[in-house]
């Protein structure tokens, strides 16, 4: 992406973060006058330090794994109380079922013809009743008495009076004068046969599907059958995006110190395809006002910013946080690219009281922004729109994951505090071996793009915090810890939230480590 001197600043869509091991900024801790947390509520980081406190503050991240946790827990705080959404059948494809799908009718809903052929009352043989053939969706014609007979279609409404069906084809009418014909059977004939019984497949109140199951286009049949004009869903997360720089362009070449947005074209579409609705990506300079007005306004449960979270003349982020009363959850990551994410709760909007909404900081370095999409974002929306049910059939909504402690206090999140367990499905990446060493960082986890290459991951080039080539051939990024892997290591490999194949990524441009 960029190179020269700023090459580790504003690079493709903002500015670098909080530089590790430094303090700086505007005071942003819990709000005055707020209380015990709730057991489930993600606990705030210390607060940051105050414009005049001593520079040599260290600056305290969060370990990547605790990050991780800490953004599942906000999202699943986040999703109380967040009613379903009524979808109509037409563009459920592909959701979730949020409650369970309950029948509002008997399947049938009345007697049925299973054939064409002749609805018969009583032993044979039958006077054909003329004129007076029951076809499908018509109302119920005259009852048949013993001894008659009439024409009937597939999926008409048997008439009252009805003990079978007879096939067409196995049967034969004779013509005793003109308008008469008697019926005859060329098979025994059992009462109920090719008749489909009212309730047969179910009865109104049965539960035909659980909670969290996906709709395909066989769940769409049998919804419509069941009497659903519409599914009810789980809200999917709405996100605004606010790309932050003055030296930004949207078109052309870079010149004269201005570069390409590399993040506006790749966030919007990324964030769709983790499930959420892009409301807007906007594009807003160094100009703190807009940006608070652009928080602070913002509709949606997710605000994603690009760059601004160091301490630089024209870095807002932390200051309109504090200014807009927010709390920070996660302030600085030990990842590598990325440690300057951020991840913060925001107050209510103005159109919605009791409206919880987060903000998550990335890096303004295209790869260190992919970092903290998949650190803070893509969890804290999976959880916001998770699908996992409870046991009443409801989805899950504000439950604490297994494994996870929970605290009374609301202390800051510390290096000491046992990490979440992460390894708690869905939010647990799948492992894979490593192919080849991996270099790691002496004390933060490193995330590196891979492909799959006969069941391990290879480690590509191009792995810089400004890079994006590396990631563009990748199907996954391995999780490195500390101190790095050697060949053969099952390291947690966090997927991309689009179709790729073991091995599918081009070979040429080397690539390869």
């Amino acid at each position: 992406m960029r190179g020269g001197p700023r090459g580790r600043g504003r690079t493709g869509g903002g500015r670098r973060g909080r530089p590790q091991g430094r303090g700086a900024g505007p005071a942003l801790g819990r709000r005055a006058g707020r209380g015990r947390m709730s057991l489930k509520e993600p606990l705030p980081v210390a607060p940051h330090p105050a414009p005049d406190a001593p520079a040599e503050q260290p600056h305290r991240a969060t370990a990547w794994a605790e990050a991780r946790a800490a953004a599942v827990r906000a999202g699943t705080f986040a999703r109380a109380d967040r009613a379903p959404l009524g979808v109509p059948l037409a563009r459920a494809l592909g959701r979730v079922l949020a409650e369970p799908l309950v029948a509002l009718t008997d399947l049938p809903p009345f007697d049925t013809s299973a054939m064409d052929g002749w609805a018969v009352a009583g032993p044979g043989p039958w006077t054909v009743r003329e004129g007076l053939d029951v076809l499908a969706g018509q109302a119920p014609g005259a009852p048949t008495a013993d001894g008659e007979a009439v024409r009937i279609a597939t999926g008409a409404r048997v008439p009252e009076g009805t003990t079978a069906v007879l096939r067409t084809e196995h049967s034969r009418t004779d013509r005793t004068a003109p308008g008469d014909a008697v019926l005859h059977a060329l098979r025994e004939v059992v009462t109920g046969q090719d008749i489909r019984p009212r309730g047969q497949e179910c009865r109104s109140g049965d539960e035909l599907l659980p909670a969290g199951t996906r709709v395909t286009p066989a769940v769409l049949g049998l919804a419509a059958a069941a009497g659903y004009d519409e599914l009810p869903v789980p809200q999917r997360p709405l996100v605004e995006i606010l790309v932050l720089g003055d030296e930004l362009l949207t078109s052309g070449l870079p010149h004269e110190g201005l570069i390409r947005d590399a993040l506006g074209p790749m966030l919007g579409p990324w964030l769709t395809a983790l499930g959420a609705d892009v409301l807007a990506t906007r594009r807003i300079g160094d100009d703190a006002e807009e940006l608070y007005a652009a928080v602070a306004g913002s509709a949606a449960d997710l605000v994603l910013t690009t760059g601004g979270t160091a301490a630089g003349p024209v870095d807002h982020v932390h200051g309109v946080l504090h200014r807009a009363g927010a709390t920070l959850l996660v302030d600085g990551v030990k990842v590598r690219p990325g440690h300057p994410m951020l991840l913060a709760r925001l107050g209510a909007g103005p159109a919605r009281p009791g409206h919880v909404r987060h903000l998550v900081g990335l890096p303004g370095n295209p790869l260190a922004a992919v970092s903290g999409l998949l650190t803070l974002a893509a969890p804290l929306l999976k959880a916001l729109s998770d699908d996992r049910p409870l046991s009443d059939g409801r989805l899950l909504s504000h439950q604490p994951l297994s494994g996870e402690r929970q605290q009374s206090d609301d202390r800051p999140l510390s290096d000491d505090r046992p990490p979440s367990d992460e390894r708690n499905e869905p939010f647990a990446p799948p492992r894979m071996p490593v192919r080849d060493e991996v270099h790691g960082h002496p004390y933060d986890t490193r995330l590196v793009p891979v492909v799959r290459r006969g069941g391990r991951a290879v480690p590509l080039r191009y792995h810089g915090p400004a890079m994006l080539r590396g990631i563009a051939a990748a199907d996954g990024l391995a999780v490195v810890p500390p101190g790095g892997a050697r060949p053969g290591q099952e390291l947690d490999i966090l997927d991309l939230p689009w179709p790729t194949a073991d091995g599918a990524a081009s070979v040429q441009g080397a690539c390869f480590t």
